[in-house]
């Protein structure tokens, strides 16, 4: 699927793949997460984020995200003002899931720039991109499934 031509609803998660895990604290920023996720935003796709975090740890993750430059189009909700109904699915209602819980684990930011935004002029000659680096030895999954 040619992702870079669509508008999506993308939903991520918090704990684990924008920061690292140090629940309820807020953990260290994980590689690339708020850049891609700024480049993301400025293509059009709306992000929801989409995780455990309630209360005051949700809005301090709501928060930290916002002072990263990061506004969320819905927070644990498929759109909007959206209200909780315990009879309708708590299942959010996206295109694409980022998660550290994926099978394989979670493929890092950089990763995620190269599958939802192939044309991206960061991709290019960036140092700091991992996937850029020769001679990187691949992951379990990366050869279970060549």
């Amino acid at each position: 699927m040619n992702f870079a031509k669509k508008a999506l609803t993308i939903a991520v998660d918090f704990d684990g793949t924008i920061v690292e895990h140090c629940y309820p604290e807020i953990g260290e920023e994980l590689p690339g997460a708020f850049e891609v996720l700024k480049e993301l935003q400025e293509r059009g796709h709306r992000l929801i984020l989409w995780t455990v975090r309630d209360g005051i740890d949700l809005q301090n993750a709501v928060d930290y995200c916002l002072s990263k430059g990061i506004i969320f189009w819905a927070v644990n909700a498929s759109f909007p003002d959206e209200e909780f109904n315990k009879y309708i699915s708590r299942k959010i209602d996206a295109d694409v899931f980022i998660d550290d819980r994926n099978v394989g684990g979670f493929p890092g930011w950089y990763k995620i720039r190269e599958i939802l935004i192939p044309d991206s002029p960061y991709l290019k000659n960036n140092k700091n991109n991992p996937n850029n680096q020769t001679n990187r030895k691949k992951g379990f999954w990366q050869n279970l499934f060549k």
